[in-house]
């Protein structure tokens, strides 16, 4: 699978974006689909995950209650919608999929297919 993310930009703190990741290939709906996140200077961690199975989601501590996590199978995308941005969240966010992984896997070394990220700046 082939992942492309997209809707990055400049926000003001307290406002919100919408980030999309589309996928081409097959079998889209049998891929747990994660976004992770990397700020300047430090390393690539987890945001977010939505599992294939059934749907469920899981949010890091630092992003829950404030992002949302979708996914629409019947046109390969999955969207992570984020309110209430703060400056920390600066950084290069990337979609990632792990064939019928785990909805909870948070490492890095756990998704096999990565997007080229998208620049989120949050100013404050």
């Amino acid at each position: 699978v082939q992942l492309q993310a997209s809707g990055g930009g400049l926000v003001q703190a307290g406002g919100s974006l919408r980030l999309s990741c589309s996928a081409s290939g097959r079998a889209f709906s049998r891929y747990t689909m994660a976004w992770f996140r990397q700020a300047p200077g430090k390393e690539r961690e987890f945001a977010a995950s939505i599992s294939w199975a059934d749907g469920s989601t899981y949010y890091a501590d630092s992003v829950k209650g404030r992002f949302t996590i979708s996914r629409d199978n019947a046109n390969n995308a999955v969207y992570l919608l984020m309110n209430n941005l703060k400056p920390e969240d600066t950084a290069i966010y990337y979609c990632a999929a792990d064939w019928v992984g785990s909805g909870r896997a948070t490492m890095t070394s756990e998704y096999a297919y990565w997007g080229r990220g998208t620049l989120v700046t949050v100013s404050s």
